[in-house]
């Protein structure tokens, strides 16, 4: 397979097999999120309520595009997945994959909603530290701490604007809403009036669908941190780009950058475009007589692969500069002739989504009880009412999409879990809040990363001296 040996082979397999373990388990994991509403307030039956959030979720991988995979791929930079021991690239992998794994099934396991995202994202930030504590080249960075800044601050702002956002909603519905009996607890098995339950249904959908859409995400860009860490030459770059039109595209970069007078920029922002202008150079040599992707070298790939990130970081920061010389529409135009570079990068194949979308969508309709009776019953004092349910959903659905729109990665439980919090205290304020389960969820919420940073990178350490 892909030219590798029988060992590499069989450890590339197991890596795959233990990314669709990780999604398969992120499913069952986060199941509640979508269902716990619709099943305690008798709106579906337990196993419709889970299929339907199984096939919503495959879906939602399948809609969701590719934006959060790239910033998950993001978290590493290329030169730790570029060691020429590829066994190495294989220690590093297991050890992420492992402490995930671990984590994910631990806080299941204790029945405490866990975010999927925080210990995937820590797994990440353990493997790239202890890579710079035994790495030769002590000045890079082996984490990518912009990127990581940016989905750690919509980590911990999301769930207090899950909590904020349900108490809001929960207010307007008390002032527009005349029929009272939503604010009331279920008090039969029957399911709810009909208008109620469409629109719990809708929201469980829209939970479902989010979820795919981002989570989803998450699992795909592992299983491309599998692939350029173990078969580089085949997945570094996208090979299907047409070269003809790539060239072309860099042409008109170029062409526009030149029309930039310098002179009237500061001094940083003119250091800057120094630097934007030597990537695209470097690109532009890189392949100037080359004509298809696929067809390049190992080396060659890594080497277009670092120029195109950098090449998108130098552009963020010039479009941000109010010295950059260029009218509005060779602004937009610039903006978009760089997202077309990162095609070659940001990518990922077919089978990759289809294999998350499966692991997701099973693993939605198992395994879901333990964490639904958290979030159903342990968080608040009273039974979920109609309009708890509805605000808290229709609040998930919301932030994880636009979240997915702008390619940051948040954490499902997190912010279902704290709609539901801000639902309960919208209700009967903050004694209608049961202490153990939010102090089990808070313990969870910040010992998370540091427990997945030790523990990747210690695993990563250990797997070097074996592998």
């Amino acid at each position: 397979m892909f030219g590798l040996d029988p060992t590499l082979t069989a450890l590339l397999l197991f890596c795959l097999f233990a990314a669709f373990a990780f999604e398969f388990i992120n499913g069952f994991h986060d199941t509640a999120n979508a269902v716990a509403t619709v099943i305690y307030t008798n709106s579906l039956k337990p196993w419709v309520a889970v299929v339907w959030s199984g096939i919503w979720n495959a879906i939602g991988v399948f809609a969701g595009g590719i934006a959060v995979a790239v910033g998950i791929t993001s978290l590493l930079p290329v030169e730790v997945l570029t060691d020429t021991n590829i066994h190495h690239n294989v220690a590093l992998i297991m050890a992420l994959l492992i402490t995930a794994i671990i984590w994910n099934l631990g806080t299941w396991y204790l029945g405490i909603p866990c975010s999927s995202s925080h210990t995937l994202i820590g797994s990440i930030l353990g493997v790239g530290l202890a890579f710079s504590l035994i790495a030769e080249n002590q000045n890079t960075s082996y984490v990518n701490w912009g990127k990581a800044g940016d989905i750690g601050l919509s980590l911990l702002v999301s769930p207090f604007v899950g909590f904020s956002l349900a108490i809001l909603l929960m207010y307007v519905l008390r002032q527009t809403v005349k029929n009272k009996s939503i604010f009331k607890e279920p008090n039969t098995t029957a399911p709810p009036p009909f208008w109620i339950r469409s629109i719990l249904l809708v929201t469980c959908t829209a939970v479902s669908f989010s979820h795919g859409s981002n989570d989803g995400q998450k699992g795909v860009g592992l299983v491309m941190l599998i692939l350029i860490a173990i078969v580089p030459g085949y997945f570094a770059l996208n090979g299907t780009i047409n070269m003809t039109d790539y060239k072309s595209n860099l042409a008109d970069i170029k062409e526009m950058v030149s029309k930039v007078d310098r002179s009237q920029m500061n001094k940083s922002d003119s250091f800057e475009l120094v630097k934007f202008s030597s990537l695209i150079n470097d690109l532009d040599n890189s392949i100037a007589y080359a004509t298809e992707f696929e067809y390049l070298t190992e080396n060659e790939k890594f080497v277009i692969r670092k120029d195109v990130i950098l090449i998108a970081k130098s552009a963020k920061k010039l479009l941000l500069s109010a010295d950059l010389n260029l009218s509005q529409n060779d602004k937009g135009r610039f903006k978009s002739k760089v997202e077309g570079l990162k095609e070659v990068t940001d990518y990922a194949p077919t089978w990759v989504i289809v294999m998350i979308a499966l692991a997701l969508g099973f693993g939605t309709m198992i395994g879901w009880k333990r964490i639904v009776k958290t979030i159903g019953e342990k968080i608040g004092k009273q039974h979920l009412t109609y309009a708890q349910g509805a605000s808290s959903e229709l609040v998930a659905a919301s932030t994880i999409g636009l979240s997915t729109y702008f390619g940051l990665p948040v954490s499902t439980t997190q912010v279902l879990s704290s709609g539901i919090a801000g639902s309960m205290v919208a209700s009967k304020g903050v004694k209608n809040l049961q202490p153990a389960t939010i102090k089990s969820i808070a313990i969870a919420w910040v010992l998370t990363l540091p427990v997945t940073i030790l523990l990747s990178g210690g695993l990563f350490l250990l797997f070097r001296l074996i592998l």
